[in-house]
C-alpha cells in the first residue's frame, strides 16, 4: 500500500517529543507538512529542525491543549497558512501516579483536562475544516489502558477509556462528512513519560526497578519486549494514509501481544 501523503497536513499535539516526535518524522517523509504542536516551543522547534533537515516542512506551533480559544485560534492559523488540515493526531499527554486514596483532585482534573478535554477541543476545531472539505483522520493516541487497568493510575486509565467514546462518537457522526477516527494503544513506550514512571512506581510498590520494567511494564507482553515509538509512528501512518472507513471507529493495540482483544 502506498503512504504518499505529499500534498497533505498534519497537526501533531504533544509533538516536541516521544511518540510525537516520531509520528511527526514518519509522516514529514511520507510527504506531509507538519504543524509541530507541544507546550514547550522550545521542544517544537528541535523537531521542526529535525524535519527541514530532512527536506520537509514543519511549523512549531506553542499550544495549551486544554485552553479552548488558544486551540481554536491555533487550529485556525495552521489552516490559512497551508490550506487544509488532513490529519490531527491528539497526542499530549502526561502521567501521574497515584492510589485514587491518596490522588489529589487537581491532579486527576489536570489528568483529564490534558487527555480527554485536550482530545475534544483539537477535535471540535478541526472538525470544522474537516467538515468543510468533506474528508479528514483523527488520530487519537490511547493506550493499552483504554481496555485494561492498572494500580496507581487512575485518571490515566479513565481518560484512556474515554477515548474510545469520542473516537466512536465521531465515527459515526463523521461518515456523512467524510471524516474517520481511530484510537492507538501502545503498551509501554521507552518515553521520558515511561522512564518518569519507572523509580515511582518502585516507590510506590517497594520493589526494584528493574521488577518494574520486567513484571509490570513487561510482564505481560510475550517477549518482553518494549512498543518502540517507530511501532506507533509506522501504525498511524497507515491508517492516515488507508484509502477507505473500513477501520473507522477503530482502535488498535500496539504491545506486544498485551491485552489482546
Amino acid at each position: 500500500m502506498n503512504h504518499d501523503l505529499k500534498n497533505k497536513t498534519a497537526f501533531i499535539t504533544g509533538a516536541g517529543g516521544g511518540i510525537g516526535r516520531q509520528i511527526a518524522l514518519e509522516f514529514a517523509k511520507a510527504g506531509a507538512t507538519i504543524g509541530v504542536a507541544d507546550i514547550n516551543l522550545d521542544h517544537a522547534h528541535g523537531v521542526c529542525d529535525e524535519i527541514k533537515t530532512l527536506g520537509g516542512q514543519a511549523k512549531a506551533i506553542l499550544l495549551d491543549v486544554t485552553q479552548e480559544n488558544q486551540v481554536n485560534q491555533t487550529i485556525d492559523d495552521f489552516v490559512a497558512e497551508y490550506g487544509a488540515l488532513d490529519t490531527l493526531i491528539s497526542n499530549a499527554g502526561i502521567q501521574i501516579i497515584n492510589p485514587i486514596d491518596k490522588l489529589a483532585y487537581n491532579d486527576w482534573k489536570k489528568m483529564l483536562a490534558i487527555h480527554l478535554d485536550g482530545a475534544f477541543l483539537t477535535t471540535k476545531a478541526a472538525l470544522k475544516h474537516m467538515y468543510a472539505k468533506n474528508s479528514g483522520t483523527v488520530i487519537y493516541m490511547g493506550s493499552v489502558h483504554s481496555h485494561e487497568a492498572s494500580a496507581l493510575k487512575s485518571p490515566y486509565v479513565t481518560a484512556k477509556h474515554g477515548l474510545l467514546g469520542l473516537c466512536r462518537t465521531l465515527a459515526k457522526e463523521g461518515v456523512k462528512h467524510n471524516v474517520r477516527s481511530h484510537v492507538i494503544c501502545p503498551g509501554f513506550v521507552k518515553t521520558p513519560l515511561v522512564e518518569k514512571q519507572i523509580p515511582e512506581q518502585a516507590r510506590e510498590k517497594g520493589i526494584s526497578e528493574e521488577e518494574v520494567v520486567k513484571n509490570i511494564m513487561l510482564g505481560s507482553t510475550v517477549d518482553g519486549e518494549f512498543t518502540t515509538t517507530d511501532d506507533v509512528a509506522a501504525l498511524a501512518l497507515f491508517l492516515a494514509s488507508f484509502p477507505t472507513n473500513v477501520f473507522t471507529g477503530q482502535s488498535f493495540i500496539a504491545s506486544h501481544g498485551w491485552s489482546m482483544k
